[in-house]
């Protein structure tokens, strides 16, 4: 039995969030899978109503008694420094030392893509970001706040063993998945130090991997290379900063964040899965969220606990719903998010598995 924490968070995490798991009881009762969803109330309200953001027991809980998390999104105006959001999201991420954000990137159809003659075999590709170290680690200050002369500092934590164990995971995902091609993402000629790191671990690690071809390319350029050559691209590895940058320009590549989906893993431990877009409040409750990209998020997270017969029927059905467009506004379509959630279940069960 898979135990799976649900947490729909803040606006449109609380509409997708409910498509998901929709296709999610669809899926276990079609095909029997051993799923207990276990619905979590964390978001702005609670923060609102108690004062109370996460509790180190619930952090406890979430990592120890569940096989996974799934987040619909964090984020409210009512709370404008947005304190519950960085204790429940970025608190799971450091406190359950979920060091690898996966990103799948992936073309369903050309005619989402702002690309000129781009195909869906042009993009497919996973980018390794890590979660836990960098300049999001938290560290630095701030001096003569205020004032004319105020110093703001942002400290960039790189560990050895933080850059080791991602770049690892970037070469072992590439070679059990047949992926050509590691590329890291640095600016090691701007930041020597940080960036010197990441290239003697990877040219390091990399060697253990002579099935696996690698290349190094500095962020800004593979930026620019990314809209031009799609194609070129299987596996990126990147820090902190440079991950977060450049997934979100990938995600546009294929449709934009609407079809993005995302985990934060540690092998052998509960992963966080949750679609990379915010939590857009003003589109809260008004039946206009695309809902696709927390449906794949509910695939993915599918994937990683053993059950990649379902998650394919449920990237099939959204290929299907894209290609055929049965989607929300933002993609083309005409359907509502309840809708679009509603279609893709019964082409699961059209299709069966």
């Amino acid at each position: 039995m898979s135990r799976i924490a649900i947490i729909p968070g803040d606006g449109i995490g609380v509409d997708v969030t409910r498509e998901a798991v929709k296709v999610l009881c669809c899926v276990r009762d079609e095909a029997g899978l051993p799923l207990e969803l276990v619905h979590w109330e964390l978001g702005a309200q609670r923060y609102l109503d108690t004062g109370v953001t996460i509790t180190p027991a619930e952090m406890t809980a979430l990592g120890s008694e569940y096989d996974a998390i799934f987040l619909g999104a964090l984020g409210d105006p009512r709370v404008p420094d947005n304190v519950h959001a960085r204790d429940i999201l970025l608190g799971m991420r450091f406190q359950l030392d979920l060091y690898i954000n996966l990103r799948p990137i992936r073309l369903f159809d050309g005619a989402m893509s702002p690309l000129r003659d781009v195909r869906p075999e042009d993009v497919d590709m996973v980018i390794f970001r890590e979660n836990t170290e960098g300049v999001y680690a938290g560290m630095g200050g701030t001096f003569k706040q205020g004032t004319a002369d105020e110093v703001a500092i942002e400290e960039d934590i790189n560990t050895r063993k933080g850059v080791e164990r991602i770049i690892r995971a970037a070469f072992e995902h590439a070679r059990a998945n047949g992926r050509r091609r590691v590329t890291l993402a640095d600016k090691a000629n701007a930041m020597p130090h940080a960036g010197g790191l990441y290239r003697r671990v990877f040219a390091d690690v990399g060697a253990e991997y002579d099935d696996v071809a690698r290349n190094a390319v500095y962020a800004d350029a593979l930026a620019l290379d990314l809209v031009l050559h799609p194609s070129s691209y299987d596996v990126i590895v990147a820090a902190n900063l440079f991950g977060d940058i450049l997934s979100d320009l990938a995600a546009a590549l294929v449709g934009g964040l609407g079809l993005a989906p995302s985990a934060s893993l540690h092998p052998g431990r509960a992963g966080l899965f949750e679609p990379v877009h915010g939590s857009a409040p003003d589109l809260a409750g008004r039946n206009r969220a695309n809902p696709f990209a927390a449906i794949m998020t509910a695939a993915l997270m599918l994937r990683e606990l053993g059950h990649a017969g379902a998650a394919g029927a449920i990237e099939g059905s959204v290929h299907r719903a894209v290609r055929g467009g049965h989607t929300t506004a933002d993609l083309g379509g005409d359907l509502g998010t309840d809708a679009a959630g509603d279609w893709v279940c019964q082409d699961l069960r059209e299709s069966g598995f």
